[in-house]
């Protein structure tokens, strides 16, 4: 059933209440979602994306219901992903000659779904325009990496409407289509937790397109999204949101989570919880067992949080692997301005602790002392552990706390060691050199959106930088080869900040 979303625009999407699951099975989708297809009516008739591939069917039927196909003038693909281009193939089965407006790598992603090369393709740019009649037209904006190399934003002039694509939507599904009409608190748990799990990585790209976007000095009374609300109400209350998670976002809040075998860990875990409270009440800390928790709330949690404690029994002298997938998770998302530790208890070797340490290092994280504990903590290792969380509340304060009181005095806990020598350090393994000379040419920059690394020893030939270039040296229109972003979305590599 198509709803009203202003003048001559409708929804003509697709409500699933029963997904559950997004990229396979990596993002769980607790409250559903929707495939947001728009039909506009001017004088020519134009669609805006379509919905997931398995309601192809559904979809065509219900568009010749409101329109004659044969009467649509264009379509406009804003990201070629199976949630949003799937029914193409049952819709251009229909009227194999319609233009489809999107950009050249659409083209490549559309293909790569649909195998349909001989489709009437229209490449767009940024800054594009489409005469829709009616003194109306369509502006074109590209996202790349917004999450994929072929996405772009589509916005109509007079209407004031801007289609963001994934940008400011959640997975989430309601009867009511506009920000208003729901639950305010679903509402943005849904958008927090898509942002954190999905556009993370990309944060970097983030505030720089969205200023792009305002610099059109556009008037926006809506922006339509391609998953879950309309935001019709205040709709730049969610640009100005997204822009503070952009920016390095935390709140004063620690995230725990662990993995283990016969509850010493988290006995460790609930003792470092209670030390952290007892030194600063303001701290909000979650604590999580990895096996029997929904890890996008985790991610969502560290996403939060100012800092993450990573916990694990040793296990054949590695961590528990559901705590090594969780931090396969954390490189992937590329969180910044965190800080982080790891701990765990062990009975024969500890290697579960020092293998965390070293990857939460590998991950950006800036890490603090590490804890390990052998076999089940008594109570005086227990009140180590608490003595642990103190510590790390005073580290990890974001606000000076109150000097901490005397110390009193303990026997020494043998089976009990929280030590830098127990954590190794990581190995670099891009520049090999341990001399002057590659010290003098600074550190390796990795680009933050696909992580390609720029060696100044071995600069990079096909854009004509030489090896023994700085990065400073390196031209300020120098494209990452991977990615295609520029000089501003590259870091220090991580371990090489100084």
């Amino acid at each position: 059933m198509a709803i009203q979303v202003k003048n001559n625009i409708q929804w003509v999407g697709q409500r699933d209440w029963e997904v559950r699951d997004f990229h396979g099975t990596e993002y769980k989708t607790l409250r559903g979602s929707s495939y947001n297809s728009y039909l506009i009516r001017e004088e020519k008739t134009v669609l805006i994306d379509t919905v997931d591939h398995k309601f192809s069917r559904e979809f065509v039927q219900a568009l010749a219901e409101e329109i004659d196909l044969n009467t649509l003038d264009f379509i406009v693909i804003n990201h070629a992903e199976e949630d949003h281009a799937g029914a193409l193939t049952e819709l251009m089965s229909r009227i194999p000659n319609t233009p489809i407006y999107c950009t050249a790598n659409g083209i490549d992603s559309i293909n790569g779904h649909h195998h349909h090369p001989e489709w009437n393709f229209n490449i767009v740019h940024t800054g594009d325009t489409l005469d829709i009649g009616n003194n109306k037209q369509l502006i074109f904006v590209e996202t790349p990496m917004l999450h994929w190399p072929d996405s772009m934003m589509t916005y109509i002039t007079g209407d004031a409407v801007l289609f963001s694509n994934d940008a400011f939507g959640q997975h989430y599904c309601d009867e009511h289509l506009f920000n208003d009409e729901v639950d305010q608190n679903e509402l943005f748990e849904q958008c927090q937790r898509y942002y954190a799990n999905i556009l993370t990585p990309f944060s970097r790209l983030v505030a720089p397109k969205i200023h792009e976007i305002l610099g059109f000095n556009l008037p926006v009374d809506m922006i339509a999204t391609s998953h879950g609300v309309v935001w019709r109400d205040n709709p730049t209350q969610i640009v100005h949101q997204y822009l503070a998670w952009a920016a390095d976002y935390q709140e004063d809040r620690i995230t725990i989570f662990y993995d283990t075998m016969s509850n010493n860990t988290r006995m460790m875990a609930d003792a470092i919880a209670q030390g952290i409270n007892e030194t600063d009440p303001r701290v909000k800390v979650k604590i999580f067992n990895v096996a029997r928790h929904d890890k996008n709330e985790i991610l969502t949690n560290v996403f939060r949080s100012k800092g993450v404690l990573v916990g694990s029994s040793t296990m054949n002298n590695v961590m528990m692997p559901k705590v090594a997938g969780m931090l396969e998770e954390l490189a992937g998302l590329r969180f910044r301005n965190k800080k982080a530790a790891a701990f765990g208890s062990f009975g024969w070797n500890g290697g579960a602790v020092d293998r965390i340490q070293t990857r939460l290092m590998d991950c950006g994280f800036e890490t603090s002392l590490a804890l390990k504990a052998k076999w089940r903590p008594d109570r005086d290792n227990l009140e180590l552990c608490r003595q642990h969380g103190r510590d790390i509340a005073r580290q990890w304060a974001l606000e000076p706390l109150l000097p901490e009181p005397a110390p009193v005095a303990q026997t020494p806990v043998s089976p009990l060691a929280a030590s830098d020598a127990q954590t190794p350090q990581p190995v670099d393994t891009v520049v090999l050199a341990d001399n002057a000379a590659s010290a003098e040419l600074g550190p390796c920059m990795q680009c933050s959106v696909c992580l390609w690394i720029y060696d100044p020893q071995q600069g990079e030939a096909m854009q004509e930088v030489a090896p023994g270039t700085c990065w400073q040296d390196v031209p300020d229109d120098f494209l990452c080869p991977e990615c295609a972003m520029g000089k501003e979305v590259f870091d220090p590599l991580p371990g090489e900040a100084k």
